[in-house]
C-alpha cells in the first residue's frame, strides 16, 4: 500500500476504535447474515482485510476511505440500512463489481455497501430465465451457466460487475442478435429507499421497470436481476495485438467491417492503445459459433501479428481473452462519443487522437491511453418494442465509442479528465463533418460517459418520466446521499 494510503488507513484506523455512531446502529438492526467491517491496520499488514476487498474498485481513483463498509446478507437487510441511512441524511454508496471508472459513483467517505454477498446464479430451464445477484462479474454468470449450454446478454470483457452494467444499459457480443442487456431482464428485485422489497417487472409498475432499465441507482438499490437465457454453444475468436507498422491495414480492416458484415453473430472491438512510446492496437474477434463464415475476418487474419490468441472456444474463455484487467489498480477515466458509423475518416481520427494524447499525456503518469472501436448493426436497438431510460430514442442506432485513460498520480487527475473531455470533442467535430448529423443531441451511454456529463444528454427527452418516478418512489431522495448521475 502506498505512504498515503497507510497513513489513511492509520487515520481511519483511529477513528474506528470509537466506531461511527452511524456504522455501530447498522450492525446492531442487521440479522447475523450481514456484517459491518472498519479500517483494520492488522488485516492491512497480514493481507486479510474485508474492509479494503469491500472499497476496492478496477480503477485506484473509484476507491474512497470510507468509516465502515457493511456486507448485507438479504434484502431484509439492505432495506434496514437504507432507512437508518435516510433518517441519518448519512452518505453512502453501492458498489457491485467495482468497475466503475467515475469516481465517487460506487464509493463514499460514508457508509460504503458492498454487494459481494448477493451471489445467486439460479438458472430456470422451464422459463428460461436465470437469477443473478447483484454481487456478482459477468465470468461468473457465464461459469455457472455453461453447464447448461445456455447465456445471457452481459459484458464483454472480464472484471465487469452485473449490477452497474445492466443498470446502464449494457452493450454485449450476443447485441446484434438480442439487444442490450437491459432488453433482456424480465424483472428486478428492488429495495425501494424506504425499505420496502418489491419485485419489478412490465406488469407490476412499468414505470419503475422502464426507469430501472438504464436509470442506474435512482430508485433503489437492486438485489437480483431475473434475465432471459439463450442457447449457447461454442464460439469462435479472441485476441490479436498489432505493432505501429501495421495500423494502416487495421484501420482499413475496422472500416470495412463496421461498413460491410452484415451477420449478426460477428463482433469486434478495435482498441486504439498508446503504450511503451507508440500506437498499437489490441484487436478483439468474436463470432457465435465454432467457425466464422469465410471473408468475415480475413483482413485481420492477414494483417502480421504481434500475438495471436484466436480458437473455437467457450464463451467464458474468449472473454477472460480480453486485457481488460491488464491496467487494474491503476487511476482510470472513462468518456464516450455517439456515432453512427466508423467511416475510415473517423478511424484515421481516431488514431491521431491516440498518438496525440498519448505522446502528451506520457509525461504526466499516463500509462494506458485507449479508444475502443466498437461497431454494431443498425438493428441493434430494435430488440425491445417497450421504451427504456436508455437509450432516450430508439430510431437513432448509435455505435459507443469509449475513451479510456489509466494513470499513475492523483495530482494529474484534472488533467487527465480535461483532456479526455477534449479528445472526445474532437472526434466529435470530425464525425459531423463526415455528415452525421443524428449525433447532435444523441444520448451518452451512461456507462461510458464522465462524471459530469448532464443528465440531460444521457435521458434526453425521457427524463421528465424518470423524474416523475423518482418523486414517487424516493420522495425523501435517499438515493441521492449516493454518488452518480442524478435524476
Amino acid at each position: 500500500m502506498a505512504l498515503h494510503s497507510f497513513l489513511f488507513v492509520l487515520s481511519l484506523a483511529a477513528l474506528a476504535w470509537s466506531f461511527p455512531e452511524v456504522c455501530e446502529t447498522i450492525a446492531d438492526a442487521m440479522s447475523d447474515s450481514s456484517d459491518v467491517y472498519y479500517p483494520d491496520l492488522l488485516g492491512t499488514i497480514i493481507g486479510i482485510n474485508h474492509y479494503e476487498q469491500d472499497i476496492h474498485h478496477w480503477a485506484s481513483s473509484s476507491s474512497q476511505w470510507s468509516l465502515c463498509s457493511v456486507q448485507p446478507g438479504s434484502a431484509e437487510d439492505v432495506g434496514i440500512i437504507l432507512g437508518i441511512l435516510g433518517s441519518n441524511r448519512t452518505a453512502f454508496a453501492v458498489k457491485g463489481g467495482g468497475h466503475a471508472s467515475n469516481p465517487g459513483f460506487s464509493s463514499t467517505t460514508g457508509v460504503h455497501i458492498s454487494m459481494s454477498r448477493f451471489s445467486e446464479v439460479t438458472y430456470d430451464a422451464a422459463s428460461q430465465t436465470v437469477v443473478v445477484g447483484a454481487g456478482l462479474i459477468w465470468d461468473d454468470v457465464y461459469s455457472a451457466l455453461e453447464p447448461h449450454n445456455v447465456n445471457v446478454v452481459g459484458g464483454r470483457v472480464t472484471g465487469v460487475g452485473v449490477a452497474g452494467f445492466t443498470l446502464g444499459g449494457g452493450y454485449s457480443w450476443l447485441t446484434n442478435q438480442r439487444g442490450l442487456t437491459i432488453d433482456t431482464v424480465v424483472a428486478f428485485e428492488l429495495v425501494k429507499p424506504d425499505g420496502k422489497i418489491v419485485d419489478v417487472t412490465q406488469n407490476s409498475n412499468p414505470d419503475l421497470f422502464f426507469a430501472l432499465k438504464g436509470g442506474l441507482n435512482n430508485f433503489g438499490i437492486v438485489t437480483k436481476f431475473t434475465l432471459r437465457t439463450f442457447p449457447q454453444g461454442m464460439v469462435w475468436g479472441g485476441l490479436i495485438t498489432y505493432t505501429f507498422g501495421q495500423l494502416d491495414e487495421v484501420n482499413a480492416a475496422a472500416a470495412r467491417f463496421s461498413s460491410e458484415v452484415t451477420d449478426p453473430k460477428a463482433g469486434i472491438i478495435t482498441t486504439y492503445n498508446f503504450l511503451l512510446g507508440q500506437p498499437g492496437v489490441s484487436q478483439i474477434l468474436f463470432y457465435d459459433g465454432p467457425t466464422p463464415p469465410d471473408g468475415i475476418f480475413d483482413d485481420f487474419l492477414a494483417i502480421q501479428h504481434f500475438t495471436k490468441d484466436i480458437d473455437t472456444r467457450t464463451f467464458l474463455s474468449l472473454v477472460l481473452a480480453s486485457p481488460a484487467n491488464a491496467t487494474q489498480g491503476t487511476r482510470g477515466i472513462f468518456q464516450t462519443v455517439p456515432l453512427l458509423a466508423y467511416t475510415p475518416t473517423l478511424i484515421d481520427a481516431i488514431l491521431n487522437e491516440t498518438t496525440f494524447w498519448g505522446s502528451k499525456l506520457s509525461w504526466a503518469s499516463g500509462s494506458f491511453i485507449s479508444y475502443d472501436v466498437e461497431p454494431f448493426l443498425p438493428t441493434l436497438f430494435s430488440y425491445n418494442t417497450k421504451a427504456t431510460a436508455y437509450p432516450p430514442s430508439r430510431s437513432v442506432p448509435l455505435l459507443p465509442l469509449n475513451l479510456y485513460y489509466a494513470w499513475t498520480l492523483d495530482v494529474a487527475d484534472d488533467l487527465f479528465h480535461d483532456s479526455i473531455k477534449k479528445s472526445a470533442e474532437q472526434i466529435y467535430k470530425v464525425a459531423l463533418s463526415e455528415g452525421q448529423k443524428d449525433i447532435v443531441g444523441a444520448a451518452l451511454y451512461p456507462n461510458y460517459a464522465i462524471f459530469d456529463t448532464p443528465v440531460e444528454s444521457i435521458y434526453g427527452s425521457n427524463l421528465d418520466r424518470m423524474r416523475k418516478v423518482k418523486a414517487a418512489v424516493d420522495p425523501d431522495n435517499v438515493m441521492g446521499l449516493a454518488g452518480g448521475f442524478k435524476v
